[in-house]
């Protein structure tokens, strides 16, 4: 649990997806996930999935890649278990809802795996977005994962005290869940009044169109890589509307 929540912590990179500015990083990520959502083939669905692969490892960020889409590798088996057994699915129809499923996932975490919460804050100020949920948005993207691995954490504190978390039935269970709220709960209070006397000695909400210290320019890349992602996705709609691939 712990491998798979290190993955959604933000690392910083030097990689040439991580110098495009974050509006491409968003279009690459936006059309990966509709070419995962509208095609129709297992051909296509492959072809997408390994784009996203690829893109990954061009960002150099394939190991936190791997690490956050074990859950969404655990969805997609439990997603074609349940309609190749349980409903009257063929076996094709299965594979293509997990792989689609998978490459879906696969494609938003492109984008939050290569933008810091400073970029992803000036994207969402671009499109003019309000700022109150702007900023709510950027905190639980940046301490949701923390919290995860303070939960963590505490709970090997407590069963190194002797908590059995996995043993009786279920109320026994939830009630042995409390040696690990309450810590997690004074947790979160207290980095949340840390974070309160932080944006108030920022002076945050004194002014109702705050500025900001950095802007996002296109550069050559970011144009010649746009209008890649461009023919990229008419070249994929066109296949899938004239052609039907196994």
């Amino acid at each position: 649990m712990k491998w798979a929540a290190t993955g959604f912590l933000f690392v910083r990179g030097q990689s040439v997806i991580h110098q495009l500015d974050p509006r491409v990083r968003l279009l690459l990520s936006v059309s990966l996930f509709l070419m995962s959502l509208v095609v129709r083939s297992i051909f296509m669905l492959s072809a997408t999935l390994f784009v996203i692969i690829a893109t990954t490892l061009l960002a150099r960020t394939a190991k936190r890649f791997f690490k956050s889409m074990s859950f969404a590798a655990v969805l997609s088996a439990i997603a074609f278990v349940f309609n190749f057994f349980l409903y009257p699915e063929p076996f094709h129809s299965a594979v293509i809802l997990a792989v689609r499923l998978f490459a879906i996932i696969g494609s938003t975490s492109i984008f939050f795996l290569t933008t810091t919460p400073d970029e992803l804050e000036l994207v969402m100020r671009w499109f003019r977005f309000p700022s109150d949920f702007v900023m709510v948005f950027v905190i639980a993207v940046r301490f949701v994962p923390i919290l995860i691995l303070d939960a963590l954490q505490i709970m090997d504190a407590q069963r190194s005290r002797g908590l059995e978390l996995e043993k009786g039935n279920f109320v026994k269970r939830l009630r042995n869940t409390t040696p690990v709220i309450v810590p997690l709960l004074a947790t979160a209070v207290s980095r949340s009044l840390d974070l309160a006397e932080a944006m108030d000695s920022r002076a945050y909400g004194a002014t109702t169109r705050p500025t900001s210290l950095h802007k996002m320019t296109m550069k050559r890349s970011d144009w010649l890589t746009t209008a890649l992602i461009v023919v990229g996705i008419l070249i994929g709609f066109y296949f899938n509307s004239f052609f039907t691939i196994f």
